[in-house]
């Protein structure tokens, strides 16, 4: 802003008798002529945001955020003048005109004001700006920059938080950054949230956060170490128990699949056995029989009885007392077939067996007869007239094993001692479920 400047130039002119020019007033008591301080005698000399600055002869406004060192003139010195005891009179000057310092008399006798900044004539420092003013001048310091010790120092903008987040000072002024994540504002000053997002740093989710962001995976998959891509979750890693035979991964997930003869179960981790004797999907043709075991199924031949055994039933062969070769053979030999899931817990009970005829004074005895050559199995007798088959140790499929399981009857009484067999087919199936 420049200032506003109000000088009275002066000049002398001869006249009938001698005055004080304008800007300066007539003393009695020292009778001569001393300046008129305007910025006291005239209440708005200057008006608004100007501040009044008094002169030799004159007043100066000048803006109240101005940094100035305004060069005062030494007032000019005027000839003493002589006055008569009896009255005051004023002074007499020569004839010739004078202008007072700061202006030069022209050739048409008017006083020109002497521009100081152009002629090199004033006295401001090498660090100040000499501004030229009517009758005068001013040593001011540019913008950025202020007055301290006769010397214009540079303003530490970043000092008084000028900027929002970060500020450089530079000498005479200052630069606004921001940290990252950060756009500067058009007022140069603050600083605004970038929305990353919009670009899609992210492979999946993208969620803005202040000054940065932050990026989430679907389901089923893990951020890596960049903090942006997602990478598939290998879920089957976890654990081997998380399907109940094989996991497959894949992309966000994972299944589960069984082993033929089997399905997944609604739980999509379970395998079911698939009967396929109920499905139909088997081959057995329509004189065998169709057995469904843990995984799988066998087709049963018709039955066929050893010499000397006939046929009573479907699944049952009878050698009669009156055959003669017969005489040491079991009564009967009865058929029964059973499934059992590979690497069962032990001990378990898998199989009971129990005299269904009872005779006054018997009593029975239950064994394993045959085919219990790896020791797997034992009986248990659990009354008189029962007993349970027990699984002893683990035994692993696939694998078919056949038992004959003996009744004997024993009867002291009549002297009678005879037996029973339970033809025991065991399919042990390849899997523990």
């Amino acid at each position: 802003m420049l200032a506003a400047l109000v000088f009275i130039l002066l000049c002398l002119h001869p006249a009938h008798g001698q005055t004080c020019t304008d800007g300066f007033a007539f003393d009695r008591r020292s009778r001569q002529c001393i300046d008129v301080d305007e910025c006291r005698t005239l209440p708005d000399a200057c008006r608004g945001d100007m501040r009044c600055v008094n002169q030799n002869g004159g007043y100066l406004c000048l803006p109240r955020t101005l940094y100035s060192q305004p060069f005062r003139p030494d007032p000019p010195v005027l000839p003493e003048p002589g006055y008569p005891d009896t009255a005051p009179s004023y002074p007499r000057l020569r004839p010739t005109a004078h202008c007072v310092l700061g202006y030069s008399l022209a050739e048409d006798g008017t006083c020109n004001d002497i521009d100081e900044c152009e002629t090199n004539s004033h006295h401001c420092n090498p660090t100040q700006v000499c501004i030229n003013t009517s009758g005068g001048y001013t040593c001011s310091c540019t913008e950025g920059f202020w007055l301290l010790g006769g010397q214009c120092q540079d303003i530490d903008e970043c000092r008084y938080g000028y900027c929002q987040q970060l500020c450089a000072n530079v000498p005479g002024s200052y630069s606004c950054s921001c940290n990252p994540g950060f756009i500067l504002n058009p007022d140069s000053r603050t600083c605004q949230d970038v929305d990353e997002c919009e670009d899609e740093p992210c492979s999946h989710g993208c969620f803005n956060t202040y000054g940065s962001f932050m990026c989430n995976c679907d389901e089923g998959f893990e951020l890596e170490a960049d903090g942006r891509t997602c990478i598939d979750l290998n879920e089957c890693g976890f654990s081997e128990f998380l399907c109940q035979h094989r996991c497959v991964n894949t992309p966000g997930s994972f299944s589960c699949i069984c082993p033929p003869g089997y399905y997944v179960y609604e739980d999509g981790r379970s395998c079911e056995d698939i009967n396929e004797c109920e499905t139909g999907n088997n081959t057995c043709t329509t004189a065998q029989v169709c057995f469904n075991f843990q995984g799988g199924y066998t087709c049963l031949d018709p039955l066929q009885c050893p010499r000397p055994y006939v046929e009573v039933s479907e699944n049952q062969c009878m050698c009669s007392a009156e055959n003669p070769a017969c005489r040491d053979e079991p009564f009967t030999i009865l058929y029964r077939h059973m499934d059992l899931s590979s690497g069962r817990s032990v001990p378990a009970d898998i199989f009971q067996m129990q005299a269904t005829t009872r005779y006054p004074g018997a009593f029975y005895i239950f064994q394993i007869k045959s085919g219990n050559d790896g020791r797997e199995f034992y009986m248990r007798q659990t009354s008189n007239v029962s007993a349970t088959l027990v699984l002893s140790r683990p035994i692993t499929g696939p694998k078919t094993v056949v038992l004959d399981l003996e009744m004997v009857t024993v009867n002291n009484v009549i002297n009678f001692r005879g037996s029973s067999i339970i033809r025991l087919t065991i399919f042990v199936s390849e899997h523990p479920f």
